[in-house]
């Protein structure tokens, strides 16, 4: 526990503490003695201003101590530490922290955790195929002789077997393959959610191209659709005129560029041809 009145024999050993400040900060000088803080029984620290160009507000900390019952006072430790007004560098922060978006670049690898909150495990399909179908019989004109040998009985009893496969179409890894979920891991409802919300905000109804839009994407003829669930939502403009140019929209986003907002003018008919049949034509 820290003692709130200095040892007095440690507090008088400012001397001995500037000596080994000296000794420390060599070759730059110290600076004005700063005062003393008791850390313990017995153990003092002695403060002095560091001159130091690349140091400052920064101090020398010698901490002097004495054994009980002993008038020798030692020197325990010197360190150079930062004061009230010291330049420090900001917290440490760790990488995937401090990434943002737009940081990646080419040859860039950012590795996801393996439980990381917006994925969640998908299909394998080949084992899922397996599991689903079984082995697969071979086809009976690449059985071979022993096919031959084995007669009429094992051949019907090849064809009960190929009867009673289910179809590859059938397959919960066909379905997972049509419904794009044939990956190690997919995007979990978390991620989908954020997913929405950056889009929405970079391209939704409440940005002022959408305000001031004459329609909105889902009536426009370059908006690309989307598969899964969020087709209902949002899909891909594909007009290069438009500001949104293959990024993902909300289906209430919009823009001029809109396929029906404005048709093109057409030219107006020429006027009927006049024919003066009472004045004479000039000469």
């Amino acid at each position: 526990m820290r003692s709130r009145t200095p040892d007095r024999l440690c507090a008088e050993a400012v001397e001995l503490a500037r000596d080994a400040a000296v000794e420390a900060a060599r070759p730059q000088p110290i600076g004005a003695y700063l005062g003393a803080v008791a850390e313990g029984d017995r153990l003092v620290t002695h403060l002095f201003e560091s001159q130091d160009p690349g140091y400052r507000g920064w101090r020398w900390s010698v901490t002097v101590a004495r054994a009980s019952r002993a008038k020798n006072v030692t020197v325990d430790e010197v360190a150079l530490t930062p004061g009230p007004s010291s330049l420090l560098a900001p917290d440490w922060v760790p990488w995937s922290e401090r990434l943002r978006p737009g940081d990646l670049g080419p040859g860039d690898l950012l590795p996801s955790e393996p439980d990381d909150p917006r994925l969640e495990p998908g299909y394998v399909p080949d084992a899922v195929e397996e599991e689903a179908t079984g082995p697969i019989a071979a086809p009976a004109d690449t059985a071979g002789p022993a096919a031959d040998e084995a007669g009429p009985e094992a051949a019907a009893v090849t064809g009960a077997d190929a009867a009673g496969a289910v179809p590859a179409r059938a397959t919960i890894a066909a379905v997972a393959g049509e419904l794009g979920l044939t990956r190690p891991r997919v995007l979990s409802r978390l991620g989908l959610s954020e997913a929405a919300e950056r889009w929405e905000e970079q391209y939704g109804p409440r940005t002022p191209m959408a305000q001031a839009a004459p329609a909105s994407c889902v009536t426009c003829g370059f908006l690309v659709p989307v598969a899964g669930s969020l087709r209902r939502s949002f899909g891909v403009c594909g007009n290069e005129f438009s500001p949104a140019d293959g990024h993902v929209v909300a289906l209430d986003y919009g823009c001029g560029a809109h396929s029906e907002a404005a048709r093109v003018p057409t030219p107006p008919p020429p006027p009927q041809p006049v024919i003066d049949h009472v004045s004479p034509d000039p000469l």
